[in-house]
């Protein structure tokens, strides 16, 4: 297996590096008679584009997708979707300098340790720039889990360690990380200014909520629900910690605490985040993805060469200073993608 591609119903395999001529998806899988235009992927690429926002690179890409093939007179034919995003602004030069040398943090050493040979500018195929494929390919599927009124939404809730008190939605539409606590958003804002002043990076945690989700979805014990949400948003390469519902918080729990009483009209409380024994309660879905600061920084860092000669280096180039919330849409995306998955599966199963 590469480990190229995601699903086993809804399939969907990306392709591309940071600084080749394109990035691009191909889609397989995806049911015929669904109307689909490249309108309706550009509004979730529009999100998760650089440079766009106080805080993010300076790489200018329009992110234009183009619909090679799998569409005829505005419907899906069920035959696969090529998906292209044509790199418009790549800029490899100032990575010439680490052609043989590991930056910290990224991916340049377990990928010659891997392959003996790797793209040097910007990480190729280990940058974030691939994220932009996952998420036209995320926004197909979105319109396939559409159809059975599921809706999926992701905010930030930390940024360098600094958390919201409260969640309302309506403030999240009000401030460019999608922050549903305009207090909070304040004191982000600034962690992030005195990062960017410093030439430093910082993480924080993004919280995907799905609403609609039908119960039954999921299976029983190799390719649970919440299995193959975690895995997916692990894909992620900034993801280093995922938690459904109460997560972290239910070791701590008691029991009688932790879990959900059931009376007719449906559950109490929703620790379980929406998924029990890998499939889905019909309650809202509820993840947190802690995302580690961008490896990119402008301080000096110890490091080695493909020689393991000890080596002092600056990153330079065009960086992010947090990944949120560009990282939002391809959370969308990942989840998106493995919900339309089971949902074909489960449809495979029980008919409809």
């Amino acid at each position: 297996m590469a480990g190229n591609t995601i699903g086993s119903v809804f399939r969907v395999t990306t392709w591309g590096e940071s600084h080749g001529p394109a990035v691009g998806a191909v889609i397989d899988g995806c049911p015929p008679g669904l109307p689909l235009g490249e309108e309706d992927i550009q509004g979730d690429l529009d999100r998760r584009r650089p440079g766009r926002g106080r805080f993010a690179t300076t790489r200018r890409e329009g992110d234009r997708v183009e619909i090679l093939s799998g569409v005829f007179e505005g419907k899906t034919t069920g035959t696969p979707i090529a998906l292209l995003i044509r790199n418009a602004d790549a800029d490899p030069a100032p990575y010439e300098e680490l052609r043989e040398v590991f930056r910290p943090g990224h991916g340049d050493f377990t990928y010659w340790m891997k392959y003996s040979h790797r793209d040097h500018r910007g990480g190729g195929r280990a940058s974030g720039r691939e994220t932009a494929a996952r998420v036209a390919a995320g926004a197909v599927a979105r319109k396939v889990i559409g159809r059975a009124g599921m809706v999926v939404r992701a905010f930030t809730v930390a940024v360098g360690g600094v958390g919201i008190t409260r969640f309302r939605e309506e403030e999240a539409r009000g401030n460019d990380l999608a922050c549903p606590d305009a207090e909070a958003f304040a004191a982000m804002a600034k962690v992030l200014a005195d990062c960017r002043r410093e030439g430093d990076t910082v993480g924080g945690v993004c919280e995907i909520r799905v609403t609609g989700c039908p119960p039954g979805l999921g299976e029983p014990v190799f390719e649970k629900l919440d299995a193959a949400l975690a895995g997916a948003l692990m894909g992620i390469g900034t993801v280093k910690a995922v938690e459904i519902g109460a997560g972290f918080a239910a070791a701590a729990m008691r029991g009688t605490a932790a879990n959900d009483p059931l009376v007719p009209g449906g559950f109490l409380s929703n620790n379980a985040g929406g998924v029990l024994a890998g499939i889905s309660t019909g309650q809202e879905i509820v993840l947190r993805a802690a995302c580690k600061p961008i490896p990119s920084v402008a301080a000096p860092q110890a490091t080695v060469d493909v020689r393991g000669e000890p080596r002092k280096i600056r990153v330079r180039g065009r960086h992010d200073v947090c990944v949120l919330p560009r990282i939002l849409p391809v959370c969308e995306a990942m989840v998106c993608l493995v919900l339309a998955d089971h949902l074909l599966r489960q449809r495979a199963v029980v008919g409809g």
